[in-house]
């Protein structure tokens, strides 16, 4: 982020837009006062009330990574977490976390584990987190991204309750651009490197700009991906009926496991295929078991219940008769590349070329072979000018392009991805569709995990809809 000059009031509701990497998130940290002096090169003045954010009460932030703010070990315990270090008095503070955590519709009561919640019910957590203390500026960080649209439309209701009840000013960075407008009376608009470049009321904004903005890579109502147009309508056609399902690559039976201490499930006998040239959606609530069945699937995680099994042209003939779980780690990676739904739960470098190189690397290909696979990576997925960056350092949505093209650099044959358009702006989320299209089309079978629905309609030839870990109803797309 650099240039921005930008001034909010009291009371107002501001989305701020951009491309990926733009530095929505960094700004929204800045106004929360969490940059060290010391954590970077830093220019230019920023007050809140008058005064340096650092340490201010009334400033509650939701992160994009929300396991990142969850600090206790059971629910109830993190919501008031925050109340207690504002000095809230102790006969005030259970009621406040029980209304919070209806608010957002969060769907245990305050003793359960925090370390058995899905990505999407973190996010719920911590928002009743964020709200509970009745903050005068909220900065939420793309509060719905893992959401089902049932439980984000709980989270809009929620926040749109919090501000109505109050004079708080709201700074939002969503790419469901849509949903929140009833919510929104100003939109800013960064650009990579270059500051604010639209402001002004949605209507303005969207009306006199929206074709430039979305050739920026903005995700504009009223057009493709924005609200009334998919994007999968107009970029991504179906494949044609003369591809026909590929051989079968793995296969889940009975299919399930319950984490240890946990009183059900989170998965529970559910029967699965995955095939060579088909793209396979999973689609169900937060908390149905779509990412443990992701896990399965990857063979990071062995199941308590049923079992994987990979047919011979995946597994080879040393390793046909084990299941995924049990090969050796370079092998897994050339046969199921895995996308985690934290990104960056995945790194284990200090540069994004060496993370690249790490697959290919350890599968004994040539240096010249890694090196021609890097660079190949670094062009298609947008992140060249980053490629010598800490992967931690990268915006939400670089990191999720990462967490990909490290999946992609070993050439599995099998592609297993949770939330794979998590923070993408309109162009990579184009992109990044087209590549797994290709994948797909190329022999690959590629497996995702999400709630985006133009991502399903553009690219999936099968669903699986699981609903409290069990599989609801599965359906193939002709």
């Amino acid at each position: 982020m650099r240039g921005v000059d930008l001034r909010i009031e009291r009371g107002e509701h501001v989305l701020l837009l951009g491309p990926s990497g733009a530095g929505k998130s960094t700004l929204l940290a800045a106004l929360g006062g969490l940059h060290a002096e010391d954590s970077g090169e830093q220019e230019g003045t920023i007050a809140v009330d008058g005064a340096p954010p650092r340490h201010r009460a009334a400033t509650a932030m939701l992160f994009q990574d929300p396991e990142a703010q969850i600090v206790m070990a059971r629910t109830g315990d993190d919501v008031a977490f925050g109340l207690e270090n504002i000095g809230v008095p102790a006969a005030e503070i259970w009621p406040r976390v029980v209304a919070a955590m209806r608010a957002v519709g969060f769907p245990y009561g305050r003793e359960h584990r925090t370390d058995a919640l899905s990505g999407g019910e973190q996010q719920r957590l911590a928002l009743a987190g964020a709200i509970a203390a009745g903050p005068d500026l909220l900065l939420l960080d793309e509060p719905t991204a893992n959401l089902d649209p049932a439980s984000a439309a709980v989270v809009r209701e929620s926040v749109g309750r919090a501000l109505a009840e109050s004079d708080a000013t709201l700074v939002l960075v969503e790419h469901r651009v849509a949903d929140w407008l009833p919510l929104i009376d100003r939109v800013v608009v960064l650009t990579a490197g270059g500051g604010v470049i639209a402001d002004g009321p949605p209507v303005v904004v969207f009306g006199t700009r929206g074709e430039e903005l979305a050739a920026a890579g903005v995700w504009v109502p009223g057009l493709p991906g924005g609200s009334t147009r998919s994007l999968a309508d107009v970029i991504v056609p179906r494949p044609p009926a003369s591809h026909p399902a590929g051989d079968l690559l793995l296969a889940g039976e009975g299919l399930g496991f319950t984490h240890p201490g946990a009183s059900r499930p989170a998965l529970s006998t559910v029967d699965i295929e995955v095939r060579a040239n088909r793209a396979l959606a999973v689609t169900g609530p937060s908390g149905s078991g779509k990412s443990t069945l992701a896990l399965l699937l990857g063979g990071l995680l062995a199941p308590t219940q049923g079992s994987v099994r990979a047919t011979r042209r995946l597994a080879g003939a040393s390793d046909a008769e084990k299941p995924p779980h049990r090969w050796r780690a370079p092998k897994l990676a050339t046969r199921i590349g895995s996308v985690f739904q934290n990104p960056e739960h995945q790194f284990l470098t200090g540069r994004v070329r060496h993370e690249l190189a790490l697959g290919p690397t350890g599968a004994g290909r040539t240096d010249a072979d890694v090196m021609s696979t890097v660079d190949g990576l670094l062009s298609k997925l947008h992140l060249d000018h980053l490629a010598d960056a800490n992967p931690y350092t990268l915006s939400g949505g670089e990191q999720r392009r990462l967490s990909v093209a490290t999946a992609l650099a070993a050439a599995p044959t099998v592609l297993v991805l949770d939330e794979p358009t998590f923070g993408q702006d309109r162009r990579t989320w184009t992109e990044l569709l087209l590549l797994l299209g290709r994948l797909r089309d190329e022999g690959c079978a590629v497996v995702t995990v999400t709630h985006d629905t133009d991502l399903v309609n553009a690219l999936a030839d099968a669903t699986v809809v699981l609903d409290a870990g069990r599989a609801l109803d599965t359906a193939v797309r002709t």
